[in-house]
């Protein structure tokens, strides 16, 4: 008995300091975590999965907030989720590039503005196969008659719209101008006024002399002075047809002579014609029945030049529809154009409308193709 009792004290003893060495919660087999630990690592592994439930939860809350409020948006301005069926027409599969332009302009643009989407056929119209034409209501932004809107015409001397345009624009009518040898070397057979290289004349004679005979040799006179040359001047013409949203309209010369990449389209003369309206000189001119030109040779000999109106409404070869007033307009032809002519004229009402006829076979074709359309502002 005694000789086993140190060995259990000894004993004894190990255990007592194992106990008082071993952390209280701890197990002390080999490789297994402490409680605490689990618990911690517990913890975050479920608030890590709140924090992606709730982000998934707010993704989906906005994703419905943002359809909602674009279903809102789309029914306050008249939408639908479907077009309700149209019959088939097969001009939907042709349409004109031009016209195409046209339904693209901005709203802003075309609010003042007759847009011709399709030919407007008209009853009384005589236009013969081949000939364009138009008939605009200005005030009420009615397209009466259309043919052709947009297919490409030579516009022969209708051209000096554009060129008396700028004139006025950018002309001082009170400078007088020399005629170079340029401007009175011209194609023969070309409706002059008689200028001489050297000749001294104002602009404002250059410009009635322009707009009343549809002199050539005025409206190369007028180019060279205010551009410096005719290719310059050439180039504002086309800069303000763009500006002016002519889309179909090339120029390569300010008089209208032919050129077979000179040319334009019934709504672009339109455009040219409604913005004439701007310049009240345009029409004051555009209305005269003749015009007396006095001028000074280069030595110094005073001519006097009496010169008739191209339109024959103003001079009385053709009588406008009763109850029709011709405010002014240009006439242009050439053998390739034809006969043309457009207007800006008033009903008895004095609402102003825009009439244009290109290509008619012979000037008393013409006259009489126009009447056919002027006949019906009054209605």
């Amino acid at each position: 008995m005694t000789s086993n009792s140190p060995q259990r004290t000894s004993a004894a003893s190990a255990r007592g300091r194992q106990v008082k060495n071993a952390r209280p919660g701890h197990h002390t087999a080999r490789g297994a975590k402490p409680k605490v630990q689990q618990s911690k690592s517990a913890r975050i592994k479920r608030l890590r999965r709140k924090r992606i439930r709730n982000t998934i939860l707010l993704v989906l809350l906005l994703a419905v907030l943002c359809a909602g409020a674009g279903f809102l948006v789309y029914t306050l301005k008249g939408g639908t989720f479907s077009s309700p069926l149209q019959p088939y027409q097969a001009s939907r599969e042709f349409v004109n590039t031009f016209t195409s332009g046209e339904d693209q302009r901005a709203k802003t643009f075309a609010a003042d503005l007759c847009v011709v989407r399709k030919d407007v056929p008209l009853e009384s119209a005589t236009l013969e196969q081949g000939q364009k034409g138009l008939l605009l209501d200005l005030d009420n932004k009615k397209v009466l008659y259309s043919r052709g809107a947009y297919e490409r015409v030579y516009p022969a001397s209708i051209t000096k719209i554009m060129t008396g345009m700028l004139a006025l624009k950018y002309g001082n009518l009170d400078e007088t101008v020399t005629i170079s040898q340029e401007n009175v070397t011209l194609e023969e057979g070309s409706q002059v006024c008689g200028f001489w290289a050297g000749d001294r004349v104002t602009m404002d004679q250059l410009v009635h002399c322009l707009l009343v005979y549809s002199g050539n040799d005025a409206a190369a006179a007028i180019a060279e002075h205010i551009a410096g040359s005719t290719s310059a001047f050439v180039d504002m013409m086309n800069s303000y047809a763009a500006e002016l949203g002519c889309t179909g309209t090339n120029f390569t010369n300010p008089h209208g002579l032919q050129d077979e990449n000179h040319y334009t389209t019934p709504y672009d003369i339109y455009l040219m014609l409604k913005e004439a309206l701007n310049y009240p000189q345009f029409t004051e001119i555009t209305q005269m029945p003749s015009y007396t030109v006095n001028y000074t040779r280069e030595d110094g000999t005073p001519v006097t030049t009496t010169l008739e109106a191209t339109d024959h409404y103003l001079i009385g070869e053709a009588t406008a529809p009763k109850d029709v007033s011709i405010l002014g307009g240009k006439t242009g032809t050439t053998n390739l154009a034809g006969n043309c002519l457009a207007l800006l004229s008033q009903n008895a009402y004095g609402k102003p409308f825009v009439s244009i006829v290109m290509g008619a076979s012979s000037k008393e074709l013409l006259y009489q193709q126009m009447n056919s359309l002027l006949q019906n502002i009054n209605n």
